[in-house]
């Protein structure tokens, strides 16, 4: 198989991306439309996660944020964005980089985006390095209403996950 020089599976990858950030962007200008909301999950540890250390030392590897009644100062930059959540109680201030999202999930449509990690490196089977594919992801709702912080466990429903390897040739 010819090596991609171009590397569209960081294009792709990007674009979408992008998506979470121009829904994001639009909802702190105008604030959630109807009954969208947003299940945001992360990597605690990526670089640029700005968390309290009782957070982190709560949720080690990845969080599960979501975004409906309570959010407050969501502000949304080209990498990443902040957002006030209540958490037991405690306000927290949580800044995300786009680049630790690892699920982004909109349980009102139902409509959802699932990033998995690329090695840089990976180049010589034209795969960008990226775990095979898994296809459409369907997993049991979870409670939409659950409070920000108390789910570590990747955003899923009924609905279709649409995760990078679909615009792959396979």
């Amino acid at each position: 198989m010819a090596q991609d020089l171009i590397r569209y599976d960081l294009l792709a990858l990007a674009a979408l991306r992008g998506v979470v950030r121009t829904v994001l962007a639009d909802t702190a200008k105008k604030g959630l439309p109807g009954e969208h909301h947003f299940k945001i999950t992360f990597a605690t540890g990526a670089p640029g996660v700005r968390l309290s250390e009782r957070l982190r030392a709560q949720y080690p590897e990845t969080m599960t944020i979501i975004l409906q009644h309570q959010f407050r100062d969501l502000a949304v930059r080209e990498d990443a964005f902040d957002v006030s959540l209540s958490f037991g109680g405690i306000s927290e201030k949580l800044t995300i980089p786009f680049d630790a999202v690892t699920a982004f999930f909109d349980p009102s449509v139902p409509f959802g985006l699932q990033f998995q990690p690329i090695e840089e490196g990976a180049q010589e089977t034209g795969d960008g390095g990226a775990p095979p594919p898994s296809g459409p992801a369907s997993q049991a709702q979870e409670d939409a209403t659950a409070p920000a912080g108390k789910d570590d466990k990747p955003p899923g429903a009924g609905g279709e996950v649409v995760s990078l390897d679909r615009f792959r040739k396979k």
